[in-house]
């Protein structure tokens, strides 16, 4: 058995999780040593009892197992650890007189055999492609499950000094590894502001993957964050590995974190702490490296004085803090937003547009998103008017123009303002209800659903 020195004086590995059973203490013992220095997590042991009871605490990317040791055999253990740990990848370990055994070992599953003796860098070589091939194998499994959950990557939109000072933050923030915890009120776009720190991350060659804490209850969530085995509940009937291990290697958003329970408050701390948790119903520990970014629209240090959160944990994912300011703090961003939902193809009529401009959005940007799209089914010839928008927008505009001292004191102002536009428009057509509605910039259908709606008599023409 020959060692190769001068490897050993290079830069460590990436970190690989390796099991080493060997019934030669020396031996082992030699090839921990080595892999030690080279960055792999190493656990030992002399024989296929040792690696099964490894196998229920631990999971591994790799494992070399020797062919021939007392009691069973490396091929029996290369079975139970492919039912124990379906995506390890075995190297089996080999006399010249058992070759035709490890061939038999690789149809079984096994990723490679080495004959003995052998140098150890061309072990370490092994390992390593092994170890690469069980990381495509965990990439394609992310990239699958990552594309059935995520909706399409949408656009930040604003050019306020608010808005700038996010963009700034994102700039600053991404491509660390730090825990972000991102707060501001509903609508306000949080998930898109952890996908932007995402994309500007060393992480952003693979999908981002988010989980919303209020959209499950506890028993689900805890499957969902955390994976679960086969039987570990009614329902279970396969095992399935959780969202932490789904983002290993990527990055984790964790939505409404504020109404996590306290059972995975501690479970999410421990995660964060060490990179170890366990599947739901398994003993076994698992390692991931996830970057976390967590966001709420609670106010998490009053939680934390209330007793409802964790203030360990709270320490933990608020490494840094980014707060996004609600739409009405955002000066000039609500046309840019407007005119971003409505498309190109799409126009607004002044007074539709004042009336947005100058509403509260207490619901912020998901509220504006969708006061749009209910216009633009409710319009017609692509042009959105004030009586296709939400009656809460119209209402506040009509409050405002009634409080004003040269308004008319009625609440719905506007609605009169617009009922006499209309009369006029029709008088000065002689009735015709085609020509009036091209000189309003709408069409036939909406002049009848207005005329309806504001009970507008037949008119004649002016004399």
């Amino acid at each position: 058995m020959t060692q190769n020195h001068a490897e050993e004086g290079q830069g460590a590995a990436r970190n690989i999780d390796l099991l080493i059973v060997d019934d030669d203490p020396d031996f082992r013992a030699s090839l921990a040593r080595r892999f030690l220095r080279r960055g792999y997590r190493t656990e030992q042991a002399a024989d296929a009892n040792e690696a099964l009871a490894l196998l229920e605490r631990r999971q591994f990317d790799v494992a070399i197992l020797d062919m021939v040791m007392p009691g069973m055999s490396g091929l029996e253990l290369l079975k139970l650890l492919k039912q124990a740990n379906p995506d390890c990848e075995a190297i089996m370990l080999t006399g010249q007189g058992t070759i035709e055994t490890a061939v038999e070992a690789m149809k079984q599953g096994a990723f490679d055999y080495l004959t003995k003796p052998f140098p150890l860098s061309e072990l370490e070589a092994r390992i390593e492609k092994a170890a690469e091939r069980r990381q495509l194998t965990k990439e394609n499994e992310q990239l699958k499950a990552v594309l059935q959950r995520n909706r399409p990557v949408e656009q930040m939109v604003g050019q306020s000094p608010a808005m700038q000072e996010v963009y700034r933050l994102v700039r600053r923030a991404g491509p660390t590894d730090k825990a972000i915890l991102i707060q501001g009120e509903s609508g306000t776009g949080k998930e898109l502001v952890a996908r932007a720190l995402h994309e500007h991350s060393q992480r952003a060659n693979r999908p981002m993957v988010v989980i919303n804490c209020a959209a499950l209850p506890e028993p689900l969530l805890e499957s969902e964050m955390f994976g679960h085995e086969k039987g570990a509940f009614t329902g279970a009937v396969a095992a399935k590995p959780g969202l932490f291990e789904v983002a290993d290697g990527s990055t984790l958003f964790i939505d409404e974190i504020g109404e996590l329970a306290p059972s995975l408050q501690a479970k999410l701390l421990r995660v964060l702490e060490d990179g170890s948790l366990r599947r739901v119903g398994s003993l076994k520990e698992r390692r991931v490296n996830v970057r976390l970014l967590a966001a709420t629209n609670r106010n998490l240090e009053a939680e934390v004085r209330a007793g409802r959160f964790r203030q360990d944990l709270y320490y933990r994912i608020n490494v840094m803090s980014l707060e996004l300011p609600p739409l009405r703090e955002r000066n000039g961003d609500v046309r840019l937003l407007i005119d971003h939902f409505l498309g190109p193809d799409w126009s607004i009529e002044p007074q539709a547009l004042a009336a947005m401009q100058r509403y509260d959005w207490p619901g912020n940007v998901r509220e504006l998103a969708n006061a749009i799209e209910r216009a633009k089914i409710l319009a017609d010839d692509h042009i959105v008017h004030l009586h296709d928008l939400p009656r809460d927008i119209v209402r506040s505009v009509s409050s405002e123009t009634a409080s004003e001292p040269a308004a008319v004191a009625d609440a719905d102002a506007l609605a009169s303002i617009q009922r006499a536009h209309i009369i006029d428009v029709l008088r000065r057509t002689g009735g015709n209800k085609a020509r009036a509605a091209r000189k309003l910039g709408i069409s036939r259908r909406s002049l009848y659903r207005l005329i309806d709606k504001y009970d507008i008599q037949p008119v004649t023409a002016d004399v």
